[in-house]
């Protein structure tokens, strides 16, 4: 039952494996990177090291808030959509008039995530894209302020699906009926998109660092290369292949969901910087230590999450 599965993980190996990796990888690193400093004090390395920092920090809150109570991982999740919406709308610049209808797009954050809980598919996949898309309009209108409502409308719009819609598809990961001869489960799926999202963040990075050259989209991202991007996706995908007991895929099925895990958090990523250069913002916040906004970070799994779910739902379920 999903409010009374404390501390699964230890009964389930797969997850106890991944949990283990996790903090194994971390210390690695970080082990690695005291090592640097003390062997070459003057290597360039803080920006690593500040982003390894907030990794931890995010390792340890991901990991309390889904391996010890299920009902306890939509709440955090939830919470996670309400902390991103909240930024990034602060960034946008609405209207005075507009608060009304950014209230009832808070309220669909409980629902949308309330919806993924009890598994109602047909009512979750259209509620924000369908319903909200109807609904909002209509609370711009009734306050009679048409001067800018065209753009204000659309952000907040857009903004819900980048921030909800796109996030919740890793609840809805736990609520995926049980499939004969997977022990993982959708905790398991959740862990994967997750791990192998933060992985290709890191790789994408750390190949860009060391081999960058050639520039994808300086305008937008001046520090992605396209160096960065395939070093970063051939990893993604072969470490995807070797945590295929997390999910219900084929050997093929999950390479192919590997790669598009890489491309989808690419494109995250770059659509999330095009947008803090647009209004001219280095960081969407202050909340992570060392890295800036919440959305900073998860900007990549906005993007990955429904890519990931839809793939997987389409293939295995």
């Amino acid at each position: 039952m999903k409010d009374i599965i404390s501390l699964e993980f230890l009964k389930t190996p797969e997850l106890a494996v991944i949990v283990g990796l996790i903090f194994g990888i971390l210390a690695v690193v970080s082990l690695l990177f005291f090592i640097i400093s003390k062997i070459k004090p003057r290597a360039n390395i803080d920006e690593l090291v500040s982003r390894t920092k907030s990794w931890w920090i995010m390792a340890v809150i991901f990991v309390a808030a889904t391996v010890f109570n299920t009902t306890v991982s939509y709440v955090a999740l939830a919470f996670l959509s309400f902390v991103a919406f909240r930024e990034l709308y602060s960034l946008l610049g609405f209207r005075q008039s507009d608060r009304r209808a950014i209230f009832w797009a808070f309220v669909s954050i409980p629902i949308q995530y309330y919806l993924a809980y009890i598994g109602w598919y047909g009512a979750y996949i259209i509620f924000i894209p369908v319903m909200m898309f109807l609904l909002l309009p209509l609370r711009f209108i009734i306050k009679g302020d048409t001067e800018g409502i065209t753009q204000s409308m659309s952000l907040l719009q857009w903004s819900l699906m980048l921030t909800v819609f796109g996030l919740s598809h890793m609840a809805y990961l736990l609520s995926l009926p049980e499939l004969q001869g997977f022990a993982a489960g959708g905790l398991g799926l959740l862990f994967f998109l997750v791990f192998l999202t933060e992985i290709n963040d890191v790789m994408q990075f750390t190949w860009g660092k060391l081999l960058g050259r050639r520039k994808i989209i300086p305008k937008v991202s001046p520090n992605k290369t396209w160096e960065g991007l395939i070093g970063g996706v051939i990893c993604t995908t072969v470490i995807g292949s070797f945590l295929r007991f997390l999910t219900p895929l084929s050997m093929l099925e999950v390479l192919f969901v590997s790669f598009m895990i890489a491309i989808a958090g690419f494109v995250g990523d770059v659509v999330m910087s095009s947008i803090k250069r647009d209004v001219g913002v280095k960081d969407t916040g202050s909340i992570i230590p060392g890295h800036g906004g919440l959305l900073d970070r998860i900007d990549s799994l906005s993007y990955t999450a429904p890519t990931f779910f839809h793939l997987v739902y389409y293939l295995a379920y």
